[in-house]
């Protein structure tokens, strides 16, 4: 044996998992899962929502360009990016509260990663076959034409399915008619295709090769889930006192001091991660449910009761074991922890939604101009500059009138205007210098500092919107 052969490698080589076709209850709920988030994912771009003529018409965009977020009716603003945060904070929060109901359901059915992944096993169980024939292809060592065009045949599947990912990606920055035809005449930006290529390449490797290795090594929530679990936490688990002792079960042999499980191996050739659910949990386990089908199927084969493999809580096997009825499912989901995280993802949601409809159509910041402080004009009366940034959220241009409170002697002077009033552009900016001018001999005049209030006025609709400043005179 040489010196290479003796040296223990640092990593194990992987083993390709080639999953069985199951069906089932839970399975069927992966499908519907599967079907609506892709279908929200690819179609959601193409969706139109009318703003009126000087404003997109796709009802789901992140608009770049002019920073600003639309979602049908709903306009976010770059200033207003506490919605986004706020939105973060529920989702983490919901990843919580699932986490700790019922173990990684999130990672089983509705993750990307596993989304795609199943995906992507789809089309390579239509391609190559199921289990037993696309193991009798990986282990054949001849490449012969039938097994090339298979191949070929599945990736060029997995490629479109890559690119279509990325280009549902990219229509949500731009108009997404417009941008399809620009795609296909080389017209583009550079930056489109690129995100393309990327996506696609992404899509490509992680679900079609990588697969489990992202969700054991790659996803750090496998680390992170233990925190948020107890022994009331809901999660694929193997009933030991009734599975064992296991064997398989044959003509002649007597099953009376047998187990139920028959160590069919149906629920490990089920799993898309290839672990064995009966040696406990296991970090790799992402709660998909698919040996529960598996199991339950074998068990009405053999005419055992259903549940050898099912949704339980590390409180329940005492009771099973000693003939009582383990808790209602309400129980181990309504508990502190689940209470606590629903409470804080409310809480959040109403705050969110209160802000949501208190938004205002007009807005206005302030900034004042600090040098110089303040300019003494020929008739010794104090000038203070401020730039205004003025926002139009209507589809209309607006005129907006400018005033001030809380200081009768603070006259306002626009730039470049007769009067008090600027005409702001239709869902738009405008950066106004506005002039605020204390008389003589004025209290704000000989005052180091005065606090008023700016305000800004649509002179069609009355509707206001205000900001605290300060004026700086001369002083003393």
């Amino acid at each position: 044996m040489s010196s290479s052969d003796s040296t223990p490698k640092l990593y194990k080589a992987r083993e390709p998992i080639f999953p069985r076709r199951v069906s089932g209850a839970f399975r069927n709920l992966k499908w519907i899962i599967m079907i609506l988030t892709l279908g929200v994912y690819y179609i959601s771009p193409w969706l139109r929502f009318d703003r009126g003529p000087k404003l997109p018409d796709q009802a789901i965009l992140v608009d770049m360009a002019n920073r600003r977020f639309f979602f049908f009716w709903i306009e976010i603003w770059p200033h207003e990016f506490y919605f986004i945060a706020g939105l973060l904070i529920m989702a983490g929060l919901g990843l919580f509260l699932f986490t700790s109901a019922a173990g990684r359901v999130w990672c089983g059915y509705a993750c990307p990663q596993t989304v795609w992944t199943d995906l992507y096993i789809l089309v390579e169980r239509w391609i190559e076959g199921d289990r037993n024939a696309r193991l009798r292809l990986h282990r054949q060592k001849k490449l012969d034409f039938r097994k090339v065009r298979l191949r070929v045949t599945k990736w060029i599947v997995w490629l479109l399915i890559g690119l279509a990912t990325g280009g549902a990606w990219v229509f949500y920055f731009t108009d997404a008619p417009t941008l399809l035809v620009d795609l296909l005449t080389g017209n583009a930006h550079p930056v489109a295709y690129g995100t393309m290529a990327v996506l696609t390449a992404t899509t490509f490797v992680f679900g079609g090769f990588a697969r489990e290795q992202i969700c054991i090594y790659a996803c750090p929530w496998p680390r992170i889930q233990a925190a948020m679990m107890d022994e009331d936490t809901l999660v694929v688990g193997y009933r030991h006192w009734r599975g064992e002792p296991r064997e398989k079960h044959r003509k002649g042999i007597d099953t009376s001091g047998l187990g139920d499980c028959i160590d069919c191996m149906a629920c490990v050739n089920v799993c898309p991660v290839g672990i064995d659910i009966r040696d406990g949990q296991q970090l790799e386990c992402i709660t998909c449910a698919l040996c529960i089908d598996a199991c339950d199927e074998v068990m009405d084969k053999i005419g055992k009761p259903r549940g050898l493999i099912d949704y339980m809580a590390l409180t329940d096997e005492p009771l099973e074991i000693a003939g009582n009825a383990p808790k209602p499912i309400w129980k181990h989901i309504l508990r502190p922890r689940t209470i606590m995280y629903t409470g804080i993802w409310s809480l959040v949601g109403f705050g969110l939604l209160f802000a949501l409809f208190i938004q205002p159509d007009i807005d206005m910041t302030v900034a004042p101009v600090r040098n110089p402080t303040y300019v003494m004009l020929s008739d010794g009366s104090i000038r203070n500059i401020y730039d205004v940034r003025l926002r139009n959220k209507h589809g209309e241009d607006r005129p907006f009138q400018i005033s001030t409170t809380g200081s009768d002697d603070l006259l306002v002077d626009i730039e470049g205007g007769e009067d008090q009033t600027v005409l702001v552009p239709a869902d738009g900016t405008k950066l106004q210098r506005v002039y605020v001018i204390a008389p003589a001999h004025s209290g704000p005049a000989t005052s180091d500092r005065t606090p008023f209030t700016m305000w800004v006025t649509d002179t069609i609709n009355q509707d206001r919107a205000s900001t605290e400043t300060v004026f700086n005179g001369k002083g003393n």
